[in-house]
């Protein structure tokens, strides 16, 4: 158990690694006719609602979840060393694939909270 906990924590380190304050980054605009001053301020106000989104529960979730089930195909497929194998695979690939998908989910609330405000999103 204390293998699957160090693992779920690695995952969930990962996951998080890959969420932290790049909400905004990746936004295309229309800048035509756009006073940029403000397009910075609203694209600070947008980015904060985005770090509403519970990434570190979704980044833990998925890196418990895929630790289980590592850690169960390994023990049936060769004992406890292939069971803790699995588990850290797991609980890896879960936490980074539970941070893409908060992160993925923080672009959308930028991109939807700018389009709002009359922003024209390229990249929606």
């Amino acid at each position: 158990m204390r293998v699957l906990g160090v693992t779920v924590m690695a995952g969930l380190l990962l996951g998080l690694a890959g969420c932290a304050s790049q909400a905004g980054r990746s936004v295309i605009i229309d800048r035509q006719g756009v006073d940029m001053a403000q397009y910075e301020r609203d694209l600070a106000e947008c980015t904060s609602y985005a770090e509403e989104v519970r990434a570190g529960e979704k980044v833990a979730a998925n890196a418990a979840g895929t630790a289980a089930v590592g850690a169960a195909v390994g023990a049936v497929t060769g004992g406890s060393e292939r069971a803790r194998r699995g588990a850290g695979v797991g609980g890896i690939v879960g936490g980074a694939r539970g941070g893409r998908a908060a992160w993925y989910e923080q672009q959308r609330v930028v991109k939807n909270c700018l389009a709002g405000r009359g922003y024209r999103v390229l990249n929606r």
